[in-house]
């Protein structure tokens, strides 16, 4: 049995601790993300969910930690975190990178202790059996690089022009790329959860037809849902986001 040990703590931020929750949402960042995004969730979404933020290495609270840059040694770790706090009923939503996290994290679950989230929602990628445009942004030199973060819009323009700011975060974002470029899918057998796709309407990278291709992974229902808004639709149209998930919550029976 895994103990939640202090070093282990460090991975989950509980933004409202809830001890009369009967269900945890696991909330994945995206790339150059932290716990913070999800700031706001737990008031929103039922007072029945404890919303669990997940803080990696080299960020946040913990930005004086190495990051990590490949998912075979950041995924075991990740999981060990996070499988003291799966006492109970449990769901999983990771946006763009924070996608591909999650369900690398409830596969090594299934494998490993038989345990499954309720539901996985994935939002803001293609499913991960589908090659990503391969541009190596990790490895742009550091003028192209900050045009890259600035083209993809998830970070502000006054972090941008901030020159020491951004001398601190620049080693936290290659790594993140180079953490997603690196990923290479390994074929695995279907998850046991039910699986919830997201993308943007506006100029998607992401095709209908490669967010619907999340649905291999599933044995059991899968949806797809549309949100106005670019990449970073999840604070744009984050009401919207809030609302279906809020749904759902209502409506599952999991007890």
């Amino acid at each position: 049995m895994i103990t939640a040990t202090s070093t282990y703590k460090s991975w989950i931020i509980f933004l409202k601790p809830n001890l009369k929750a009967d269900l945890r949402l696991f909330c994945f960042p995206y790339a150059g993300g932290n716990a913070t995004n999800f700031r706001g969730w737990e008031n929103i979404l039922p007072s029945n969910v404890e919303v669990c933020s997940i803080e990696l290495p080299g960020r946040g609270t913990r930005m004086m930690e190495k990051p990590f840059i490949e998912f075979s040694q950041l995924i075991p770790e990740l999981t060990k975190a996070i499988f003291p706090y799966l006492d109970k009923p449990f769901a999983f939503f990771g946006h763009s990178m924070g996608s591909i996290v999650s369900f690398e994290v409830a596969h090594l679950l299934q494998q490993k202790y038989a345990l499954s989230p309720l539901h996985l929602f994935v939002s803001g990628r293609s499913a991960p059996q589908i090659p990503i445009d391969n541009k190596l942004i990790h490895k742009l030199p550091e003028t192209a690089f900050i045009e890259e973060l600035r083209r993809l819009n998830g970070t502000p323009e006054a972090v941008l022009k901030n020159t020491e700011l951004m001398k601190l975060l620049i080693p936290i974002l290659r790594a993140d790329f180079a953490l997603i470029e690196n990923y290479v899918y390994t074929p695995k057998p279907s998850l046991s959860c039910a699986i919830s796709a997201f993308d943007r309407l506006e100029d998607s990278k992401v095709s209908s037809a490669n967010l619907r291709a999340w649905s291999k992974h599933t044995k059991s229902h899968f949806s797809m849902q549309m949100f106005p808004g670019d990449h970073f639709f999840l604070h744009s149209g984050e009401l919207l986001l809030l609302k279906h998930l809020k749904n759902w919550f209502t409506n599952c029976c999991y007890k």
